[in-house]
């Protein structure tokens, strides 16, 4: 009989670590990202980014941004930045923000959830494409936009707390404008703001945890092969990439939830930088990164 309670045991544990290698989590206690501020990262990672001199002139006039939240144990996540609240143009890094509009206004029956739409947002995330996200800003309006990204629930953009994730025009130019009060960006992002958009969706607390699923399922392998994800395929070709970033003139940001087949790679790395080298830096970012989160050196199949 004990024997019998044992493996019976032992099966509902392997169940849970196993469902807790999907996405998003199961994890119903999810603390706020900003809470989770740890020292020891903090520490760690300004030691090992502030050492690269070209860095530190960057971050000291507010031209470089790091995020970074450690997921290896969703339940005792670790967050840190440097720059975190200090709101930058982020070019097409905040379609994250159209598509989370999207689906909000989908389920809240805003919306029509047809094939066409559909094709848009995955366009939009994963080329990155100016002209089908475009059609989705008109679709919702910028009105519905700002509805959400200063929600309650959400508080991607606020006002006290340096602004953060905004869309207020569209991408390729044209039409009327709604940008953001303080700087008058009319794309914008702050590392924290982004790192808690994808805490939030890896938890399944974006919309609700289908919808979470479905933005998951429209991030996940990118189409564009720069950046981030330049680097991480090299060192990582197995992890899971849910991926957005962006470009334009010396603005250069990159946004990635890794999710490794080994628990020992799983995090959130954002970035925001205003420099010519931008995204050479951005790709160079990767394993101090790692090395700070003291992940393995390469993954195989057999992790």
């Amino acid at each position: 009989m004990k024997n019998r309670f044992f493996l019976l045991l032992l099966f509902f544990q392997c169940f849970a670590m196993v469902a807790q290698q999907k996405l998003p989590l199961k994890n119903t206690n999810v603390k706020p990202l900003t809470s989770l501020h740890n020292l020891t990262l903090q520490k760690e990672l300004e030691k090992e980014i502030l050492k690269n001199s070209t860095w530190k002139n960057l971050i000291d006039k507010k031209k470089m941004s790091i995020g970074i939240v450690d997921l290896r144990n969703p339940n005792e996540a670790r967050f840190a930045r440097i720059n975190g609240d200090y709101m930058m143009y982020a070019a097409s890094l905040p379609k994250i923000a159209v598509l989370l509009s999207s689906i909000d206004a989908i389920e809240n029956g805003e919306l029509i959830e047809t094939d066409e739409i559909k094709k848009d947002m995955r366009l939009m995330i994963s080329k990155s494409n100016n002209q089908a996200t475009t059609r989705m800003i008109d679709r919702l309006g910028y009105e519905k936009i700002e509805s959400v990204l200063t929600d309650p629930q959400y508080e991607f953009y606020d006002e006290n707390k340096g602004g953060g994730l905004w869309v207020g025009k569209r991408y390729g130019g044209g039409g009327d404008t709604n940008r953001e009060p303080l700087k008058n960006l009319s794309h914008a992002a702050s590392v924290t703001q982004v790192c808690r958009f994808y805490y939030l969706l890896a938890h399944g607390k974006l919309v609700n945890e289908k919808r979470s699923k479905q933005m998951l399922d429209i991030m996940v392998n990118p189409d564009l092969h720069h950046k981030f994800v330049s680097t991480i395929e090299q060192i990582a070709p197995l992890a899971k990439l849910y991926r957005k970033s962006g470009s334009w003139k010396t603005y250069h940001s990159d946004s990635i939830l890794v999710w490794g087949k080994s628990p020992n790679r799983r995090y959130i790395l954002v970035a925001l930088i205003d420099d010519p080298n931008g995204e050479q830096i951005i790709r160079n970012l990767v394993k101090p990164i790692e090395k700070i989160l003291k992940t393995e050196k390469f993954e195989t199949s057999s992790n």
